[in-house]
């Protein structure tokens, strides 16, 4: 078994080339990032990461444009890993997976009030935003994802003018 959790993470982007960001419900300071969480054994990472979009932002009206084959890894910092080693959970970090949606949909299916809500509010902004403000324990995974998708966020919006 590994000491590191399997998880994926949504990468949503408009017409605009801008991504999908929340700012997370459990601190009092702003801590934007993408949509994230943990992959179920029957799941596929861009299963995962369109179920966590739905979960944590009510989203349904996306298209999948690319997936990471291989998961980027990061590790928490200590104080993380003891608050996990208390509540009985053996983990390093977690092994995530990237999945690139275009968003198809209209402004209003964006909800962040859902039933065990993980953001205080949203907002579209860019990747240079995205990796300038995560946690810094996640920098680099956002930095690797955000140098792979880019070019492929601005072929797309090209393709679609």
């Amino acid at each position: 078994m590994s000491l590191y959790r399997q998880c994926a993470s949504a990468i949503v982007f408009n017409r605009k080339g801008l991504v999908l960001l929340g700012n997370r419900i459990d601190t009092d300071d702003d801590a934007w990032q993408f949509s994230q969480g943990g992959i179920e054994n029957d799941e596929s990472p861009a299963q995962a990461a369109q179920r966590e979009l739905f979960e944590e932002m009510s989203i349904t009206s996306v298209k999948l444009v690319s997936v990471d084959e291989k998961p980027h890894r990061y590790e928490f910092p200590e104080d993380i890993k003891q608050h996990f080693a208390q509540r009985g959970i053996k983990t390093y970090g977690q092994d995530i997976y990237f999945a690139l949606f275009y968003f198809e949909g209209k402004e209003s299916e964006i909800n962040v009030c859902t039933s065990c809500p993980e953001f205080k509010n949203y907002k579209w902004s860019t990747l240079d935003f995205a990796v300038q403000n995560i946690i810094l324990f996640k920098k680099e995974v956002y930095l690797a994802a955000s140098t792979k998708y880019r070019p492929i966020i601005e072929q797309y919006i090209r393709q679609l003018s």
